[in-house]
């Protein structure tokens, strides 16, 4: 895919809404982006040490090139940013540099960095603008769309946050080249969820592409990339913030996937890499509950497994400790467990009232 072939998914969220710019070299575009939507004069970069003196170096660049004052904030990588200390640091860096209502938020990185820095952005003066520039597959196909920001508590993952939707977010599919295999496959977590939850013809074509997906193909990532984006966009248009329930559905496998990297600590496991253990439990727990059959179960997890995903709950996380951080999950309704469980492929619902018992058995 050439930058004459790029593509724009809508969000269509009224006065909140904002475009998805996906494409090949676009990157360089980031200047046109911000002063598209509004007269722009400062901008802060917030990155972390990953992507520093690649990617977010080339916005920095293009930013000051188009005559923005830039200044750019760097964290450290991993999940553990994600927190209270740190946001700390940022509010009082953005203090420092003066950073007021005019001044805009771009966030370079993978989710961590766009969590993180579309939260100071949400807070900072009571809400500046910011952009996203994802660099990480997970971050381009979910994280960086729809507008949830946050940071983690120690017991429990995103439970600070906001719904602060960006002003725009430029994917550079480009970027996946230099992206670790590991980081690249745990992504793919996110991809499968949306044909599983949304699109039954989507997992289909990802199941007959699972080679060149796992080879990094361009065209072939193009479209599972800007699939995704739409799917999530949609749901979003129809659930911003998560009154109606539809937006609930995009956590399917997040319930265990979330416990998991709390009782692990966070930073054990990569965010995809949960996710997909999640997944897998909670096709195990809707087999368990006669919503899907075994054929479905196999199927999820035979893609998954293909593409370089773990399955299995690590075995020194302890069953009644997973459940009791799952008491914490934002899905628990006065104390009672509720999940997002799958009916058919390509369909979920979310089922209440599950016993612990059902949920320690997915687990095994």
């Amino acid at each position: 895919m050439t930058s004459r072939d790029r593509r724009t998914v809508a969000v269509a969220l009224g006065e909140r809404s904002y475009s998805i710019e996906i494409g090949s070299g676009i990157l360089a575009d980031i200047a046109r982006l911000l002063t598209a939507r509004r007269p722009v004069t400062h901008a802060v970069v917030i990155t972390d040490g990953n992507v520093e003196d690649t990617h977010a170096t080339v916005v920095a660049e293009r930013l000051d090139q188009a005559d923005l004052t830039v200044d750019v904030i760097v964290v450290e990588p991993g999940e553990e940013t994600k927190s209270v200390e740190i946001a700390e640091r940022l509010w009082e860096q953005m203090l420092e540099l003066e950073a007021d209502r005019r001044s805009v938020v771009v966030a370079v990185g993978g989710g961590v960095v766009g969590d993180l820095a579309g939260f100071v952005a949400a807070t900072y003066a009571r809400g500046l603008d910011f952009f996203q520039v994802p660099t990480t597959l997970l971050a381009q196909v979910d994280s960086s769309v729809g507008g949830k920001v946050g940071i983690n508590l120690p017991g429990a993952k995103n439970m600070v946050g906001a719904f602060w939707q960006p002003r725009g977010v430029l994917i550079d599919t480009d970027v996946l080249a230099t992206l670790p295999d590991r980081e690249y496959r745990a992504g793919l977590a996110e991809v499968i969820k949306y044909g599983v939850i949304l699109d039954a013809e989507f997992f289909e074509y990802l199941e007959t592409h699972r080679a060149l997906i796992s080879a990094r193909d361009a065209d072939v990532l193009a479209h599972v990339v800007a699939r995704s984006c739409e799917l999530k966009a949609q749901v979003v248009v129809e659930d911003e913030r998560e009154t109606s329930g539809r937006r609930a559905m995009l956590n399917y496998g997040h319930t265990f996937a979330h416990a998991i990297e709390a009782v692990a600590g966070y930073g054990e496991l990569l965010h995809g890499e949960a996710v997909a253990i999640g997944m897998a439990c909670a096709a195990r727990l809707a087999e368990r509950l006669k919503r899907v059959d075994r054929a479905f179960v196999e199927r999820q997890n035979r893609l998954l497994s293909d593409v370089g995903l773990p399955l299995r709950v690590p075995d020194a996380l302890d069953h009644d400790e997973l459940v009791a951080a799952m008491q914490h999950d934002k899905k628990v309704e006065h104390g009672r467990l509720r999940f997002v469980l799958p009916a058919r492929l390509g369909h979920v619902e979310i089922v209440a009232d599950v016993s612990p018992d059902d949920v320690v058995a997915a687990l095994e």
